[in-house]
């Protein structure tokens, strides 16, 4: 199996979910998406990862991003789960949970890494584009719970940068100051970037975010 790569099409799969059968290039339709991994149902850790999912329903559809979890347990056992998830975390699960006992999808994107654990996927998380391109991989170990904080922070970024000729610097957040890309003269930037921009050095020029008013 090919490792997969920033900017590869991210493979399609048709699978039972607890929403039914889904095709996931179907699902995202035009949007984006983020398909993001737990090693098992039933365990604290990912109980409490898929109530903050739930929890940030609002700031995914905002963004016109949809959201697929996946495991390798089966339906019924989700489907147990998904009731200990609404009532521990005090929220409503409402985006599909991937059956994948036949792991096929989990090979299909490396979700199972051995040396870490045998059976169960690793904390994974793929960030996709409208056109089907992988544009973030993430993986965390079983022990840590991811910052989702931070997945909506970095899909800000893709979705601003993909949009504008700019690059977010360290610890950016929605609303800071972005940088130029330095592909872009300063005298073409003065057309572009109407809002203005300080040049700190030639290759780092630093403007307010461009698709706030």
């Amino acid at each position: 199996m090919a490792t997969l790569r920033l900017g590869d099409i991210a493979p399609d799969f048709t699978a039972q979910t607890t929403e039914g059968e889904i095709n996931f290039h179907e699902y995202l339709g035009d949007g984006w998406g983020v398909l993001f991994s737990h090693p098992a149902d039933f365990t604290p850790v990912c109980t409490t990862e898929l109530g903050a999912v739930a929890i940030y329903t609002d700031q995914f559809a905002e963004r016109n991003v949809k959201v697929m979890a996946i495991s390798v347990d089966g339906i019924e056992s989700h489907h147990g789960w998904i009731k200990d998830i609404n009532e521990t975390q005090k929220t409503v699960v409402n985006y599909p949970i991937i059956a994948d006992e036949d792991r096929k999808i989990a090979d299909l994107y490396d979700m199972i890494h051995p040396k870490a654990n045998a059976t169960g996927t690793v904390r994974s998380v793929f960030v996709i584009a409208p056109d089907k391109t992988i544009k973030l991989m993430i993986t965390y170990p079983a022990s840590t719970g991811r910052n989702f904080d931070e997945i909506i922070r970095v899909i800000d970024s893709l979705q601003l940068t993909a949009y504008h000729k700019v690059a977010t610097p360290a610890n950016w957040n929605h609303g800071d100051e972005v940088v130029i890309s330095p592909s872009i003269s300063s005298e073409d930037a003065k057309g572009i970037f109407t809002k203005g921009f300080k040049e700190v050095k030639p290759y780092l020029r630093l403007t307010p975010q461009p698709n706030i008013d």
